[in-house]
């Protein structure tokens, strides 16, 4: 297989214009270009631009993946709206090749990055691994933007499983839900190949997902002064719907958990902390996956002993089919006899019919003496000696 990467670029705050649609297309003639994505496939060039820079210019989300095992996925958020203690924590250690936050005027872009550095995921070079991937992530920008900071603490977790960080490095404060992805969270815990037993065990800390009544958000409403009010109106009136909504949210989950009766966060754990509980959830993701085999396994053999019953009770029928094929002479006609004859030896054996198997095997080997490739392949299976 070629080299090959995909490019897939998303606005969706403002649609392009006539103009960007046209410097862009100025980059490439190839691309498929709408008022909303940019979508090229290389084989053998490469973007005619630095992704980066249309992300500052142009775009709110991209994707990106290469046949050498690397992909990236970019977010373009107002900071505003961003958590920034939160991300602050999951930067740190500065210097990360895994999870990454740029400015770019009055917005952030997080980047997250996976590299298969050993070439053990089967997923970049067996197939086309770009295609589908932001339809699935892109909503990850909408849960941030509401105040959603389990894909930054999954950025600090990538970080983790890329070996960025030690033992005694400090854990992001452990949003509630960990246990409870949504679908867009567990796409990127599959887009950054996250270690789920690394998962299971930073989850087992984390509270459940509060979900807040309408009584409490009539309540905080209430309490809010006009001036708050007539600010987040200006963000709505100017189209800043994000922000507004994001500002509301932060606001209000602020309040609420100060006036919240539920314990207070658990302390924040070492990574070494952490790695305790990294063991047990391995083996019980083993153990589970043993019994998913076992099980699966049994609902197998299940299934051939009924269909192994249904043969043997065919057998005349199985016989005349054989013979039919056989009387064509061919290659093939021998091959599908032999796959007769092999689920007719196993059934009529599970039967405790095998006497009668090596008796009519030799009545149609009498119809056939001349037919030695057939013979051949009876040896070979292991139905004649």
């Amino acid at each position: 297989m070629s080299e090959y990467q995909y490019y897939e670029f998303t606005a969706v705050d403002q649609p392009l214009t006539a103009r960007q649609q046209s410097e862009l297309r100025a980059r490439s003639s190839r691309a498929t270009i709408t008022c909303n994505s940019f979508i090229n496939e290389y084989n053998w060039g490469d973007l005619s631009g630095e992704p980066l820079e249309w992300m500052r210019h142009y775009f709110d989300a991209h994707v990106y993946s290469a046949s050498w095992g690397h992909c990236l996925l970019m977010l373009k958020l107002p900071a505003s709206c961003l958590d920034q203690a939160m991300l602050d924590a999951c930067l740190q250690p500065a210097g990360s090749d895994v999870f990454e936050a740029s400015a770019a005027g009055q917005h952030c872009i997080l980047t997250w990055h996976f590299s298969d550095e050993e070439g053990e995921h089967d997923r970049f070079w067996t197939h086309e691994d770009g295609p589908g991937w932001l339809s699935r992530l892109l909503p990850l920008r909408q849960e941030l933007l509401r105040g959603d900071t389990r894909p930054l603490y999954l950025g600090w977790l990538a970080r983790l499983c890329a070996q960025e960080l030690n033992d005694e490095d400090i854990e992001p404060p452990l949003p509630p839900g960990l246990a409870t992805l949504t679908p867009a969270q567990q796409a990127l815990v599959e887009f950054l190949e996250i270690d789920p037993d690394w998962l299971q065990a930073a989850a087992a800390s984390s509270p459940t997902e509060t979900t807040h009544a309408a009584a409490d958000h009539n309540v905080w409403l209430e309490q809010q002064s006009p001036a708050e009010l007539r600010t987040t109106a200006r963000l709505l009136l100017e189209g800043r719907t994000m922000e507004a909504e994001s500002s509301l949210n932060r606001r209000f989950l602020d309040w609420h958990r100060q006036h919240s009766t539920q314990p207070a966060p658990s302390a924040r754990r070492t990574l070494a902390d952490i790695a305790t509980g990294y063991a047990a959830a391995r083996e019980q993701r083993l153990e589970r996956e043993r019994r998913a085999q076992a099980k699966a396994e049994a609902r197998r053999l299940a299934e051939r002993k009924k269909y192994l019953a249904g043969v043997a009770a065919n057998a005349d029928q199985i016989w005349q089919e054989m013979d039919t094929e056989l009387k064509q002479g061919s290659g093939r006609s021998y091959d599908r006899a032999l796959e007769l004859a092999k689920s007719l030896a196993e059934a009529l054996a599970q039967a405790g019919r095998q006497k009668e198997f090596r008796q009519a095997l030799e009545r149609l080997q009498q119809q056939h003496t001349r037919r030695p490739a057939w013979v051949t392949r009876l040896k070979k299976a292991g139905l004649l000696t």
